[in-house]
């Protein structure tokens, strides 16, 4: 793949995730979602990319990495279906 065609998506503080791997994009306060954090936390799949500040929403990934974010889950989503949009024309 072709540096032109990795598209970043910024998930806060200055944090990137290219836009092709991200699989779903989630709110964290479920009960599942709070199991998906604690066993990718002790499989050390974990990344926190919220900068000390409150889980907002979980990026799971395509590596099966879940990544957290100080972002509001539909922010993050807005700016990826920008990024595509834009792709496209």
């Amino acid at each position: 793949m072709t540096i032109e065609k990795l598209k970043l998506l910024n998930i806060g503080f200055g944090n990137s995730v290219i836009c092709t791997r991200v699989v779903a994009i989630v709110n964290p306060g479920s009960s599942p979602m709070r199991r998906l954090r604690e066993d990718a936390r002790n499989d050390n799949r974990l990344i926190d990319a919220t900068q000390g500040r409150k889980t907002r929403s979980l990026i799971i990934t395509d590596s099966n990495h879940v990544i957290l974010s100080a972002i509001q889950t539909e922010t993050i989503s807005q700016r990826l279906e920008s990024i595509e949009v834009k792709g496209n024309d």
